[in-house]
């Protein structure tokens, strides 16, 4: 509870852009006087010091050092389904008893009053389970668990009450839960090793954590129906990367609208969506400013005279004098565009990001095209972007709700609420 000192356990993996969002509820949760550790990989080691929490690292769960392994190349997968499932058997449930032994001897080492689990990590809250602490599992984009009344998950389908698409829901649901259902080996052999009976699906495992916190509005995501009660809109974290370093335009002052490029700060081979995409914007009366993350050197992208590539710039400042943004639509680039007012051009390269850029062209604050698009098409999709108010009217209504939302952190709340709970959910 607020006030009272509680001890936290969280539990996470190096993706990208989760890993922002969950030291930030850490750093915050011990800003408010409570003890945090975190169990991770020991790249993040100096990430998680500096948000003030005690690290541990992982001994059988995987641990990089280099800051440019990857543990899933999602990028080499011949198709989306070869992509998935290079996630799931490496990240999600694949090491999922590796993962819950090390949660579990990190628990022994220490009690805590809550254990905190990103979502892809299944075998955490296995763990917890076990040991009779309570459990949360953070969300850290959409919710794109299936529910009845909302799209199948995963090909960035719109809302639709056409009998032709419920059905294809239907069908795509099923693909989608079947695919998921090919780790119910590893997260059973997890379950059994930490002396819990056996699941029947694999997405069940949400049902035994206490709570479930998304970390978006529910203005912008699809809702469907019979969703449980133990699942929580937590409203968005907003916080740059540690790593973003400080810039100045070089820019004068002019009337020439600001076109940023943001993909993703993680590796996805998105070095020739980058290179299209800065030859589309070449040849408008726009400056752009290009951010490429860890993940891309900018020294190796064409520079035009009105393009400036960098590493890093802090989204928080340069996005309000934004006209447009086009990304990968992760998250946390279309989080902090909404909460700006700015629209989106997405150009979704596969994982979470159909689906979120489902919701921006859903909501009116953004248009999507294919990572391969042409260049034109990009051109053409900035400058409706920027001519259309419409764009930017929606964009601003979806970024109040969200500003609104973060502003009660909500999160931090229902985390200290859950401290000192007894037991996990039946």
């Amino acid at each position: 509870m607020a006030g009272e000192r509680r001890k936290f356990l969280f539990a996470l993996w190096d993706g990208g852009g989760n890993v922002t969002q969950q030291l930030t509820l850490a750093r915050r949760l011990t800003e408010r006087g409570h003890s945090v550790r975190v169990l991770t990989e020991d790249r993040l080691a100096d990430a998680v010091m500096g948000a003030g929490c005690r690290f541990e690292p992982f001994v059988r769960a995987p641990n990089r050092a280099d800051p440019d392994e990857d543990l899933i190349r999602d990028w080499e997968a011949r198709t989306p389904l070869g992509a998935f499932a290079r996630a799931r058997d490496n990240i999600v449930m694949g090491p999922a008893p590796a993962y819950a032994a090390d949660t579990r001897a990190a628990l022994d080492r220490e009690t805590v009053d809550v254990l905190v689990s990103d979502y892809m990590l299944l075998g955490v809250p296995i763990a917890g389970e076990a040991a009779g602490v309570p459990t949360a599992a953070i969300v850290h984009h959409i919710y794109i668990f299936p529910e009845p009344g909302k799209p199948a998950p995963g090909p960035g389908f719109l809302p639709s009450d056409r009998a032709l698409a419920r059905a294809r829901d239907r069908l795509v649901t099923r693909m989608f839960l079947a695919l998921f259902n090919r780790g119910l080996g590893a997260v059973n052999r997890a379950r059994r090793e930490q002396g819990l009976e056996p699941l029947d699906h694999v997405l069940n495992q949400m049902d035994h954590v206490d709570l479930v916190l998304i970390l978006t509005s529910e203005g912008f995501d699809f809702v469907g129906s019979g969703r449980p009660s133990h699942v929580r809109y937590a409203g968005p974290v907003l916080a740059d990367p540690a790593w973003v370093e400080p810039w100045r335009s070089p820019w004068s002052d002019d009337d020439l609208p600001l076109v940023v490029v943001s993909f993703s700060s993680t590796y996805m081979s998105q070095e020739r969506v980058l290179v299209r995409t800065i030859q589309a914007l070449s040849e408008l009366p726009v400056r752009v400013l290009v951010t490429t993350g860890p993940a891309v050197d900018p020294r190796r992208l064409p520079r035009p005279t009105n393009v400036v590539a960098v590493r890093s710039a802090p989204h928080a400042e340069i996005f309000p004098h934004a006209a447009a943004v086009v990304t990968h639509a992760g998250m946390g680039t279309v989080t902090r565009a909404l909460t700006s007012g700015v629209p989106l051009l997405c150009l979704p390269m596969g994982r979470d990001q159909l689906d979120i850029a489902a919701r921006v062209v859903h909501a009116g604050a953004g248009l999507r095209l294919r990572p391969g698009a042409p260049r034109r098409a990009i051109a053409r999709a900035v400058e409706r972007l920027i001519g259309d108010p419409s764009f930017r009217e929606a964009a601003r209504k979806v970024g109040d709700r969200m500003l609104a939302d973060a502003a009660e952190d909500r999160a931090v709340s229902e985390l200290e609420a859950l401290a000192g709970r007894p037991g996990t959910r039946e």
